[in-house]
């Protein structure tokens, strides 16, 4: 296999593009005091991204696997992680055994 130097260079660009960003991030943000409701809606960031890759996803693979992310929110507002997840996984298992 012949290593193509194009594509190289366009995933050391990716990656050198990427690391910018954050760390432009990180560099503009240490300037500044962050508090109120600045930092609210930056800790919200997290969330709101797996939400956006997750929910599509599990709303779209049917009814079992909707209901059994729903339960597994419900879970980890109450619980530990891992019992949501062991809880999540399980209700999959058994929502889609039962509805098909």
């Amino acid at each position: 296999m012949k290593l193509d130097l194009q594509l190289v260079l366009t995933i050391l660009g990716m990656g050198v593009v990427t690391y910018a960003t954050r760390i432009g991030g990180y560099a503009l943000l240490s300037r500044f005091p962050v508090k109120g409701r600045v930092k609210a809606g930056l800790e919200a960031v997290p969330i709101a991204i797996l939400t956006a890759i997750i929910a599509p996803a599990a709303l779209a693979a049917g009814p079992a696997d909707a209901l059994a992310a729903l339960i597994t929110v419900l879970l980890a507002l109450r619980l530990p992680v891992i019992v949501a997840l062991v809880g999540g996984v399980g209700s999959v298992v058994l929502l889609r055994w039962l509805i098909g």
